[in-house]
């Protein structure tokens, strides 16, 4: 059976991509949206604490958009299996998991040890000028060394979830672990007619980790292809996927914060569970899109699918980029220009700058990682 490629949802990849780089441009620069600390405001009457306590914060919450992130790749990496029933997909998949990731880590990693060698980071002075000190001025703030970044880029990221050199790397982790949580899963446990139960006791168990969202990405993909007539009813009725949509943009825009919802649209909601509201927000989303062929129209555009494509390098660049150039270029500008007109040219040369960035290394690292796969594809066809 053969497996066709479900391109809106690696366009919604693209968009939760987009969403990070636009909250971390947010925090490091207008981190009144985030924490509605009026001193770390610069938008006219604090206008930036009213933006962050509205549903506008879905643009830039970037919670939500690392669970979709996750929700979507745990989905994605079975998918094959599920609609073929073969094993040996699974086997393809686990060897090859590490090299689709690590060269773009290491080549990103490489130009940031090499950044902070020559000095330009400047995310210090810029968060002091922007009032966004208690998040942006942390980072990169040591002596970096050649055999560090080694040792974060090939082994420390991926198995115990180091990301000194870039913030960004946390989720590498749950990339490369949870990928094979999700494996053995597909190979062992999906052809049981408990594993439900199973899955549940596993939510429970990672209910306080980052896994859980890329399980449940795992545990969705095994529920859209199980052949109950129920859930093929529920799938096709289309008032209750605008329902799910409905209340997954809801829930995917609770305030990252954790507070500040007061007398907002969040504040019918009894307890303050950020992740768990996020989690659940996105899986009602994407199953709407999943299930709503308007939706995998929208996302299924040139400019997602785009942004799907370039959507890794992107995720590894953006940061690097913000706290370098963008960084110098508040500190050149704002008191010539002002400060938001500065901030909204940054904005649009650093996304700029990042795109042209994370499109080289499309084009010319993340190939590195077909070149790798081949050469291990071979050593295991040999024995």
């Amino acid at each position: 059976m053969e497996t066709k490629k479900i391109v809106y949802l690696d366009g919604l990849k693209g968009l939760g991509c987009v969403i990070v780089f636009l909250t971390h441009f947010v925090y490091a620069f207008y981190y009144g949206m985030y924490h509605f600390q009026p001193e770390s405001c610069h938008l006219p009457g604090n206008l930036d604490i009213a933006v962050g306590k509205s549903p506008l914060n879905l643009f830039f919450n970037g919670n939500t958009a690392v669970r979709l992130f996750l929700v979507i790749s745990g989905y994605l990496l079975c998918r094959g299996f599920f609609l073929t029933g073969d094993k040996s997909r699974l086997v393809r998949s686990a060897r090859k998991r590490y090299l689709r990731l690590m060269p773009a880590v290491l080549a990103v990693n490489a130009v940031i040890c090499i950044c902070m060698k020559l000095g330009l980071y400047y995310n210090t002075p810029a968060a002091a000028a922007a009032g966004s000190e208690e998040w942006f001025a942390g980072f990169n703030a040591f002596a970096p060394s050649f055999s560090g970044m080694l040792k974060e880029s090939l082994y420390g990221c991926f198995l115990f979830g180091s990301n000194d050199y870039n913030g960004v790397l946390w989720t590498i982790q749950i990339l490369f672990l949870g990928a094979y949580v999700d494996y053995a899963l597909a190979a062992f446990v999906s052809r049981f007619r408990f594993r439900w139960l199973l899955y549940g006791l596993l939510a429970a168990a990672l209910l306080r980790t980052d896994f859980l969202s890329i399980c449940l990405g795992y545990v969705l993909c095994d529920l859209m292809h199980t052949d109950w007539s129920w859930r093929k009813r529920l799938c096709g009725c289309r008032p209750l996927n605008w329902l799910l949509l409905a209340a997954g943009l809801y829930f995917m825009s609770y305030p990252s914060a954790g507070f500040g919802y007061e007398g907002t649209i969040w504040g019918l909601l009894p307890l303050v569970l950020v992740n768990y509201y996020h989690i659940f927000g996105v899986l009602c989303f994407v199953t709407a899109v999943l299930n709503l062929e308007p939706l995998q129209q929208f996302f299924s555009m040139r400019g997602f699918l785009y942004l799907g494509r370039i959507s890794y390098s992107l995720y590894l660049i953006h940061f690097l980029v913000t706290a370098t150039f963008g960084a110098r270029f508040l500190l050149t500008f704002y008191e010539i220009l002002g400060y938001n007109l500065t901030s909204f040219l940054n904005l649009i040369l650093i996304s700029g700058i990042t795109v042209l960035l994370s499109e080289l290394s499309c084009r010319y690292v993340e190939p590195l990682s077909k070149k790798g796969e081949v050469l291990i594809g071979r050593i295991f066809d040999r024995r």
